[in-house]
């Protein structure tokens, strides 16, 4: 793709623009490698909104990567509580523990040698190298696709590799030497409040509509084209709430897999009706007195979702395969996909 002479432009027009349209994020504010990785991490999935309290929490208690490396996996988990994909959380402590160990204590400042830790990545790499180290390393996420897209009326679909390839080659051309990080952050600015997706986009507010292909195409709301989304493969579950006079049971989950070693309450694939759950309680080992159906529930994961069906069964005692709700205290979170009953418990 040969580099349209306008496009050489864009880092002042956008800079400009950054410099007072710019968002106030607390982890811009003297950016340290670790704070722009602990926040990279929980933006993964997740909303900058959500993320800030997450994030101001998360620093207090472990300010520093020997805090992280050294922290008990239930404070992660719980620290965690809210964001979900809990593996991201159990990478990070795995990766300080790599940089102890192998980088003295320090992340190291090139996008290669960031890839080597556990749960980075080329876009976390690149920010990471960018915003605390001042590399010339474009973060190409869905942000700086859709602008590369619309700025190149690029009208091939935008998720695969070779294309992330050529929006980097794009950016790589056009990022100014000395400001690569405010590029990097003017960018994901740009597509979070102006080059929004679809109809959305607010092209009569964007500094560099004038050099947009797109836009003068009358394009921009086609763009960038995306493959066509597989429906989500829907799971039924039963969930059982089981309960004796003052107790609640939840077992642990295997340490491998979905939700990997989070309490839950028992649950089982498939619908069940009352006598099913009269059946399952007493294969547990327990003894049913009463059984009451709950409203049914849903939850959304990236590429799964369950619809539950819930049952409350007071059992006559408990049994040492589980443990009660109230032994875990505020130390270790239940997964979000129990929200709907999770709440029901605690109000009870």
């Amino acid at each position: 793709m040969g580099m349209d002479d306008g496009f050489r432009q864009i880092p002042g027009l956008l800079l400009a623009w950054y410099d007072v349209h710019k968002r106030r994020l607390p982890w811009r504010d003297g950016p340290s490698a670790y704070h722009v990785w602990v926040s990279e991490i929980m933006l993964q999935q997740t909303r900058v909104e959500a993320v800030i309290p997450y994030y101001e929490r998360f620093l207090k208690a472990l300010p520093d990567i020997k805090a992280l490396a050294s922290a008990p996996e239930e404070q992660l988990l719980k620290l965690w509580e809210g964001l979900g994909y809990y593996s991201r959380v159990r990478n990070m402590a795995k990766a300080a523990r790599q940089v102890l160990e192998d980088y003295g204590g320090e992340l190291p400042s090139e996008p290669v040698e960031l890839c080597k830790l556990s749960g980075i990545g080329d876009y976390t790499a690149a920010a990471i190298a960018s915003f605390a180290f001042g590399r010339k390393t474009p973060a190409v996420d869905g942000n700086l696709l859709r602008i590369f897209a619309r700025l190149t009326d690029f009208a091939e679909n935008i998720r695969t590799p070779a294309a992330k390839r050529q929006a980097a080659a794009f950016f790589n051309d056009i990022f100014p030497d000395d400001r690569p990080g405010d590029m990097n952050q003017a960018l994901m600015d740009l597509g979070a409040t102006v080059c929004l997706p679809g109809g959305a986009a607010r092209c009569a507010d964007c500094p560099l509509s004038a050099h947009c292909l797109a836009y003068a195409a009358g394009r921009e709301a086609l763009l960038p084209l995306m493959p066509v989304k597989k429906p989500r493969p829907v799971e039924e579950r039963t969930v059982f709430v089981i309960r004796t006079a003052d107790k609640v049971l939840v077992r642990k989950r295997p340490s491998k897999g979905l939700l990997a070693g989070l309490y839950e309450f028992p649950n089982e694939k498939g619908t069940f009706n009352k006598e099913d759950a009269c059946t399952y309680c007493k294969n547990l080992g327990l003894t049913p007195v009463s059984v009451r159906l709950l409203p049914a529930a849903k939850h959304v994961f990236t590429h799964l979702e369950w619809h539950m069906t819930g049952f409350e069964l007071y059992v006559a005692e408990a049994s040492t395969a589980f443990t009660p709700i109230s032994d875990l205290a505020d130390s270790v979170p239940l997964p979000s996909a129990f929200a709907a009953y999770t709440g029901k418990v605690l109000q009870s």
